[in-house]
């Protein structure tokens, strides 16, 4: 009887642990990502002389390059570098911008790419997509996912609590997420990946259900492998679907509308409890906002400096930010007023 199964790509090697940046050479060696060839390591602007430090020791001979923003000008530049060498592996170590700039650039200059986490602020970590700003605004490109990746807590420890806790509220936008994707296989017939739902879905109940926070190793363990897992749903089902619905079709709207409002796990948080409002899954919604609170992220688009006349504009333009994606925004088809009256219902509801 044949076997039949489907062949996953996943990382070479995922490592959570305090001291990960400082065992970067041993860790890529014991891993076989790179034994012979020449090393790149691509680092932000803000801990760049402190993370070459740690790794001058164990990687002498690698170049280290410094990425300004996370703008595609600034991935394209390290892109360009990186063909110029015969590098056989480049290392991103730093945040979200930092990693997402250098995945592109891997991509462009067709070599395998380590991600090597010192926030965890989104799923990016691991995902196949690379965010980065432009002139037009800010955008998402197909990239391939890290050969590798590791996540230094020493590092995340030390970061802004405001970025490792909104990493939370993109897990937890997970859930809303996949509650889209099936209303889309019931309405629309859209194929759904059940194998990817759970990648994203398990993470996330795990993360509703812990009595502790980021002060604690072992949360901020399984959040990072969250995210991770998170980012391999995707890869999984060869799009965003199972961690961006309706959620991050408001997130979208808002950084265009009212571009610094907030960061990305913070918006994504939002937008999913405004979700499960707008399906009216009081059990649900009660879980997410309990959560967000717990975990000192924003529930309200008061709490991040917008009106409930600017949230209903950004509502009402979220679904063009993926057009052909079947939420439950789509779902609903609310015209402005039904919106802003559903939005001001929900600021009163979680004001305080």
């Amino acid at each position: 009887m044949p076997l039949l199964a489907r062949m996953l790509p996943a990382p070479l090697t995922m490592e959570v642990r305090r001291g990960a940046v400082a065992e970067l050479g041993a860790l890529l060696a014991d891993s076989r990502v790179a034994t012979s060839g020449r090393v790149a390591v691509a680092v932000g602007p803000g801990q760049g002389d402190h993370i070459e430090g740690l790794i001058a020791p164990t990687l002498g001979e690698a170049e280290v390059f410094r990425v300004t923003d996370g703008s595609v000008d600034a991935a394209v530049s390290l892109g360009a570098d990186l063909r110029k060498g015969a590098y056989e592996v480049v290392v991103g170590v730093g945040g979200g911008r930092t990693i997402d700039a250098t995945k592109y650039a891997a991509s462009l200059a067709g070599i395998p790419m380590v991600a090597v986490a010192t926030n965890l602020s989104h799923d990016g970590i691991c995902s196949p997509t690379a965010s980065l700003v432009y002139e037009g605004g800010k955008g998402s490109f197909g990239v391939p996912m890290p050969l590798a990746i590791l996540v230094d807590l020493d590092f995340v420890h030390a970061a802004p609590e405001s970025l490792v806790r909104s990493g939370i509220g993109d897990v937890l936008s997970n859930l809303s997420a996949i509650d889209d994707w099936q209303l889309a296989n019931v309405e629309r017939g859209e194929p759904i990946d059940g194998l990817a739902c759970s990648m994203a879905r398990t993470p996330a109940e795990a993360l509703i259900g812990r009595s502790d926070s980021i002060e604690s190793d072992a949360f901020l363990t399984v959040l990072a492998e969250a995210l991770i897992l998170s980012g391999m749903s995707m890869v999984i089902a060869g799009s965003s679907r199972p961690s961006s619905g309706g959620d991050h079709e408001i997130l979208h709207a808002v950084d265009q509308l009212f571009p610094g409002t907030s960061n990305h796990g913070e918006l994504a948080g939002i937008g999913a409890a405004f979700c499960y409002f707008l399906r009216e899954d009081s059990a649900r919604l009660t879980q997410v906002t309990d959560c967000l609170r717990k975990h000192k992220l924003p529930v309200g688009p008061l709490d991040i400096g917008l009106t409930a006349e600017q949230f209903t504009q950004a509502v009402m333009l979220a679904p063009a930010t993926r057009p052909g994606r079947y939420t439950i925004l789509e779902h609903l088809r609310l015209s402005e007023s039904e919106t802003r009256d559903r939005v001001e219902d929900y600021v009163r509801a979680f004001a305080n």
